[in-house]
């Protein structure tokens, strides 16, 4: 509860309300059994008008605890629908602080699950706080003290009953925590493979893989049902275990009062009022350690957020830096990097420069660390040993919106996030207007098809970006990367999707309407970078290379490797369609 305490300061109010309310509500219940003693005794003594006045204060006890049960509902749930709303946005801007190792660390899937059904239990919570918990020690201490004013010889009774109840919540509370914590953990394994699934059903249907992600999902599906039947069967031990306790008190009461009712003719009728109290407190107890044992599940559910908002990012940006205009100037200086966890170096001993309007070329075989170059350029991860300096400042000491503002990467994997085309490039730029959506969409050859639409810039961008197709969207991308006019440009293979004329028009346009721009094309092929300033030649994590086209087909091995194999591979692929033609 402690990561809750800084938001309920917001809602004193109706937390004042809520308590109120409650102790309202309580002080009624517990009044009424003492009411109907006094009608009781007014109907032995036969005195209509004591028992009629009484019956008009019981009424009134019943209305009062209704209306202030109704008031309690409405506070409760503004206190648990604000405070679980605020906790909510906490904990998306700490994930939005996160790097990607923190984010690898939780997995998105779980995020999802915290962000989600464990506020879900957060809210419950908060509300059976405001809504039973307060109610429980009130009524439970109320009823324990006006049985013994009732009829004080059998304190002994109600002492007894009380730790009956007790054990049986002591034997069982823990194993429902346990098990409240296991589902959890299920639930977020189901929604990891249904999320997966749902993601790759391009490849789970290509591969006729319909059934067995039906059985991976299946699986989790059948032990998280198991353990909810589980559960069940612990809840459907403990309502009987708590209605026998109190029928035999309550038989216990009416014998031994029966036994010297000739002695104690008084206890006859506070007999009644005194098993309205056991019944009170017996049930309040029962119900308490029903939600007690909801309140465990809602225990984990904090106990998961708290470890969001408890993690550290392993990588943060200097919060005393001035916000500074950065040059294209890039520079590595014995960069090494391994990903967290891994014994083994992804770049070793990187080091080059880049002047500022070059047009830098990255080439090397899968795996070899192209990506994680731009990566490091645009401060995702930090390298383990050396330097990554943009305009001259080391990364580590740039403010991070002066970073945002000079570096811009385009991923192979073109993402657009729902809402319109306009909304995906002022992500570029949030002040962009349709004057720099034109002129980004002219250089990424986007402006090809959204200039059909009738609504342009303002189109629909389905979820997924579905209804777009891979060269739509890596258009986009690439247009949401220049609409900001950056001084660092990174392409990290993001014209794969483009025919030859389209990828051939967008580099022209890149090098005429860009000139101040360093820029990065990373590429599988080396026909894209050809006619780059400066070629990186990777292998295995290591700069090999370094040079133009021509400097690098005399000097570097693995480069001529690379370009004979590809132009091979394309005299082929000519020759295979000359001979279909």
């Amino acid at each position: 509860m402690q990561i809750l305490k800084p938001h309920f300061k917001r809602y004193w109010g109706s937390i004042v309300g809520a308590v109120v309310s409650i102790i309202i509500v309580a002080v009624s219940s517990l009044m009424q059994p003492r009411v109907l003693q006094y009608i009781l005794d007014n109907l032995l003594k036969n005195d209509r008008q004591a028992m009629f006045h009484d019956g008009i204060v019981l009424v009134a006890l019943a209305v009062v605890g209704v209306l202030a049960g109704i008031t309690n509902v409405y506070f409760a749930a503004r206190v648990a629908q604000g405070v679980t709303s605020d906790l909510r946005e906490e904990t998306y801007r700490k994930i939005q602080t996160f790097s990607l190792s923190n984010i690898e660390k939780f997995s998105a899937s779980t995020l999802v699950v915290r962000l989600i059904n464990d506020m879900n239990q957060v809210l419950n919570v908060v509300m059976m706080t405001f809504m039973q918990v307060l109610r429980v020690p009130i009524m439970v201490i109320g009823a324990f003290i006006m049985g013994i004013i009732t009829i004080p010889r059998f304190w002994w009774l109600q002492v007894l009953m009380f730790l009956a109840v007790a054990v049986t919540l002591g034997l069982t509370f823990p194993q429902l925590g346990k098990m409240f914590s296991r589902f959890q953990k299920k639930l977020d394994k189901s929604n990891m493979i249904a999320k997966e699934a749902m993601q790759g059903i391009r490849v789970v249907k290509s591969f006729n893989q319909q059934e067995n992600e039906e059985t991976r999902f299946n699986e989790v599906s059948d032990e998280m049902n198991d353990l909810n039947i589980k559960i069940g069967y612990v809840f459907s031990c403990l309502l009987p275990a708590f209605f026998l306790i109190c029928n035999l008190g309550i038989t216990a009461v009416v014998y031994l009062v029966g036994l010297n009712v000739e002695n104690n003719p008084g206890e006859l009728a506070a007999i009644t009022s005194y098993i309205g109290y056991l019944m009170q407190m017996l049930y309040t107890l029962a119900f308490g350690g029903m939600t007690l044992a909801m309140y465990a599940r809602g225990t984990v559910a904090l106990r998961r957020i708290k470890a969001v908002l408890d993690t550290k990012p392993d990588l943060v940006f200097a919060k005393d830096a001035p916000e500074v205009e950065l040059s294209g100037d890039v520079e590595f200086k014995n960069v090494s990097f391994a990903y967290p966890g891994s014994d083994n170096e992804t770049l070793q001993d990187i080091s080059f420069t880049a002047k500022q309007g070059e047009l830098i070329g990255i080439v090397g075989s899968t795996g070899s660390g192209k990506s994680t170059l731009a990566q490091l350029m645009t401060r995702l991860y930090d390298p383990t040993a050396g330097s990554v300096k943009v305009g001259g400042v080391d990364l580590r000491k740039v403010n991070e919106k002066s970073l945002r503002q000079a570096v811009a990467l385009v991923l192979q994997k073109a993402l657009l996030f729902s809402g319109t085309i306009a909304d995906n490039l002022r992500q570029g730029k949030r002040d962009a207007t349709t004057k720099d959506f034109k002129w980004a969409a002219e250089i990424s050859q986007a402006a090809e098809f959204v200039e059909r639409y009738d609504d342009q810039y303002e189109h629909l961008v389905e979820e997924r970006s579905a209804n777009f197709s891979g060269g739509q969207k890596q258009r986009l991308s690439i247009a949401r990367g220049v609409v900001g006019k950056p001084k660092v440009l990174i392409l990290d293979d993001s014209t794969s999707a483009l025919d030859a004329r389209s990828e051939k028009k967008v580099k022209e346009a890149l090098e005429q309407k860009l000139t101040d721009t360093t820029i990065f094309v990373i590429a599988e092929k080396i026909f894209s970078v050809m006619d780059a300033d400066k070629i990186l030649v990777l292998d295995e994590g290591k700069l090999v290379a370094v040079g133009s086209h021509a400097e690098l087909l005399e000097t570097s091995d693995i480069y001529r490797e690379i370009y004979a194999t590809q132009r091979t591979k394309e005299a082929l692929d000519e020759g295979e369609v000359l001979e279909n033609e």
